[in-house]
């Protein structure tokens, strides 16, 4: 500013700022509220304000010849719309350098504190704001020895501050081009506005008009801001270390590399990569179109800049490419007894599985090699499907890679991605033959009968060309883009149904089936594999816990009637837990668990032995479940005889439905063949139920076990013997053959049944069952329902038995 221009003259001239003024400061002031903190005397800075709420206060102003405004600290982010009482009564007079500029929603000014002063009386108190006011000085001797012990104080807070923050230095110099360090009250507010205090604690250093009061609230806002920085200052230094010592790495590491090749120490990384895929290859037995195509990929390489995004892509192609084990096989073991030990070490039962395998190795040894092939494993859960396939590979001496093909919706899964996508990979088999290493692995394909198919492709027709004999000798992956050999491959395959299993894929493979387990295989199943297994599972020894053969039968017939093996080695599980809480507890070494304690440890039993019902009108049928086989109870009632009807319950699905309506009308028209009164059904209601009417039934096998339901009722006499049965019925009385027949055998076995009644069709089926599944059962084989009748009423036994 100009020095020759006069300074307002006021009471105390150390209580404002110099200005530039033509008469005395008025008593009455337009005033506007500032938001975020209050504004000081001595303070120049410019002044944000909206020019359609303030436009008419600022234009006030201005016609004013003084430009002198009041500005007040109002606590709100939006000083817009401020009521009266919310203004503090000290606030701050400042001259307007600079009209407003901006545009119309925000503008700002320049302004220079001159100072306080305090509201005595609102003249106006809607926008223009005006009110009467009055100058308060400053309280204390400003010349004392202690209002300048104080200053000086101040300024060894501000000295210690300017190390710490360079800003602070430049609104220092500021300060100190307008005012002189002995004007205290000034060198106050000027430390106050220096700090990044809260609004409410600058507004209470505004107010206070002691010296010395308004210098040690300063003060101690001064130590907060000084520990702030120096926290502040503290972390930056941490950081700049890290970043300097990262730096320093960086560029040691790059000197270290220059020195390094030109001493011919080391490669840059391109023909680090080049060579790392020749000495690859150099082990490989590359097919000619695979070399060709490597060998373009590899001066693509050698052109290319390390630092593109082509150089990145390449690269990953190399290194899928070159881990592939082109022509590497492992040398598979033929001997047939080390075989059959491997796969009766891991596996009690499942005979002909075992024979199949056998073959397989058979033909192998015979030809002194073996080829790929394809089989399926179809069965209950917890069979042992997925550990057969192990076993297999053990016994080949092949390496095994399993994947699960559940809920596998995309093709690219298979055949891989392009390229051209960004994270493109290969399949999982060239994923599987590049983490075995060799190309005569065994890969099983477990779930196969729950791949899922979506808009992104159909993974089960992207398998027929890996399952097929004749086209995996040239497997196209997508991203390889080049024929892989899979021929070598067995590939060994798990479902628990072949419903869906699409026809041309099931077509392919080999089905090999996995009945489940009767109570002597599981018996063996649990001493020889699972109470090992979970006795170390569990940290104990057998010496600390055993289980005798009675209450291991007693668990898997009262606890575990499933197929597989799964529940039965849960429940061994929980019998291992509670055993151990009470080794632990009553302080015991050893523990014998028998049949008697099983009811304690696992609670009441689910299932009671099997009772066959009895009575005119009831007979027991055999049913194929996913879970294995089961009994069936079929009851027959005659309701009452006042009109003709037939009704089904039991939750039966429509083949079942058909088959019941089948038996129905096959049994009317023939009433007087088998010995019933020919008018029994004409006046009769006829209800037919199958017990457990919350399962869902169906399927064609029942037909001859309704129908025998219906002969008792109709001759009103019961079934004297133990017998069960299964086959589909034609309205000539044909029996025709039906499938599970090893299931129904084994659910037979299970409730104590050992004469059955089978389809004619079926008689090879039962004739290939193992000896522990058919000895003691008296199986008969119908042609016709006569014969069936014959073998049910009249107890009649000729050839077609077997015994």
């Amino acid at each position: 500013m100009n020095e020759k221009e006069p300074v307002i003259e006021v009471e105390d001239e150390a209580d404002q700022a110099p200005a530039v003024a033509d008469d005395v400061l008025p008593d009455t002031l337009y005033l506007m509220p500032i938001p975020n903190r209050p504004f000081f005397p001595g303070q120049v800075q410019p002044v944000a304000i909206n020019p359609q709420e303030w436009g008419e206060t600022i234009e006030a102003v201005e016609k004013d010849g003084r430009k002198l405004i009041g500005l007040s600290y109002v606590d709100r982010a939006n000083p817009e719309g401020v009521d009266p009482r919310q203004f503090p009564e000290i606030g701050c007079v400042v001259r307007l350098h600079q009209p407003p500029k901006g545009d119309d929603s925000i503008a700002q000014f320049l302004a220079q504190g001159i100072k306080r002063f305090r509201i005595v009386r609102w003249l106006n108190d809607k926008p223009p704001y005006l009110v009467q006011v009055e100058y308060p000085s400053s309280q204390g001797d400003r010349d004392s020895d202690e209002i300048k012990a104080y200053a000086m104080a101040l300024i060894k807070e501000i000295k210690e501050l300017l190390p710490l923050n360079p800003l602070y230095s430049e609104e220092l110099k500021q300060y100190l081009s307008n005012f002189s360090p002995n004007q205290p009250s000034l060198l106050a507010d000027f430390s106050a506005a220096l700090t990044t205090a809260k609004g409410d604690q600058l507004q209470e250093i505004l107010d206070t008009l002691p010296l010395r009061a308004r210098i040690e609230k300063v003060l101690v806002l001064l130590r907060k801001e000084r520990e702030v920085a120096e926290l502040q200052h503290q972390i930056s230094s941490q950081v700049n270390e890290k970043v300097s010592d990262q730096q320093r790495e960086f560029f040691l590491r790059e000197q270290l590399k220059i020195i390094q090749k030109e001493l011919g120490l080391s490669k840059d990384d391109r023909t680090s990569d080049a060579e790392l895929f020749e000495e690859r290859i150099a082990d490989l037995n590359l097919p000619e179109a695979v070399d060709k195509r490597i060998q373009e990929e590899l001066r693509k390489l050698s052109v290319l800049e390390t630092g593109s995004p082509e150089y990145g892509v390449t690269r990953n192609y190399l290194d899928w490419a070159t881990s592939v084990p082109w022509g590497v096989h492992s040398e598979d073991k033929l001997e047939l007894g080390g075989a059959r030990v491997v796969l009766d070490k891991h596996h009690d039962g499942l005979e002909d599985v075992k024979d199949r395998i056998l073959e397989f190795l058979a033909v192998g040894a015979f030809k002194g090699e073996i080829s790929g092939s394809i089989l399926l494993l179809v069965g209950p859960p917890g069979t042992g499907k997925t550990s057969i396939g192990r076993s297999v590979a053990d016994a080949l001496g092949r390496k095994f890679y399993r994947f699960s093909l559940g809920g596998m919706r995309d093709e690219a899964e298979i055949k891989g991605h392009r390229r051209t996508y960004v994270g493109a990979m290969p399949g999982k088999f060239v994923q599987a033959l590049k983490e075995v290493q060799v190309s005569n692995p065994v890969i099983m394909l477990d779930e196969i009968d729950k791949i899922g198919a979506t808009f992104r492709g159909d993974p089960a027709s992207a398998l027929l060309e890996v399952l097929d004999p004749e086209q995996n000798s040239e497997f196209l992956d997508h991203y390889l883009d080049m024929r892989v050999d899979l021929s070598k491959v067995l590939f060994v395959c798990t479902a628990n149904q072949l419903d869906t299993i699409p026809g041309p894929l099931l077509d392919r493979m080999e089905t090999l089936r996995l009945s489940g387990y009767v109570a002597e295989e599981k018996l063996a199943i649990a001493k020889n594999h699972l109470w090992p297994k979970q006795l170390e599972r569990h940290g104990l020894t057998s010496a600390q816990l055993k289980i005798n053969d009675a209450g291991l039968k007693y668990v898997i017939d009262s606890y575990c009637r499933e197929a597989g093996v799964r529940t039965l080695e849960k429940e061994l599980a929980r019998i291992m837990r509670k055993s151990i809480v009470k080794l632990m507890g009553d302080d015991i070494k050893r523990l014998r668990v028998g049949k008697k304690d099983i009811d304690a440890i696992l609670g009441h039993p689910p299932f009671q032995p099997d009772k066959v019902a009895r009575g005119v009108g009831v007979t027991t049928g055999l049913a194929w479940t996913a879970m294995g086989g089961a009994t069936l109870t079929f009851e027959s009632s005659q309701v009452h005889t006042l009109n003709r009807g037939f009704k089904l319950t039991g939750q039966l699905g429509d083949v079942m439905k058909e088959s019941a309506e089948i038996a129905y009308s096959y049994i009317v028209a023939h009433l007087k063949g088998y010995g019933c009164d020919p008018d029994f059904f004409d006046m009769s209601m006829v209800h037919l139920h199958v017990p457990a009417g919350a399962t869902p039934k169906d399927g064609p096998s029942a037909g001859i076990t309704m129908a025998t339901a219906l002969v008792s009722l109709a001759r009103k006499e019961r079934i004297k013997r133990n017998i069960a049965m299964t086959g589909e019925l034609t309205l000539t009385g044909q029996v025709l053959p039906v499938g599970g027949i090893r299931e129904k055998v084994i659910a037979a076995r299970r409730s104590k049944i050992m004469e059955l009644i089978l389809p004619h069709g079926n008689r090879r089926d039962f004739e290939e069952l193992p000896d522990y599944l058919s000895d003691g059962i008296t199986a008969h084989f119908a042609r016709t329902y006569r014969e069936v009748f014959d073998y049910v009423f009249h107890d009649h036994r000729d050839e077609k038995s077997l015994h």
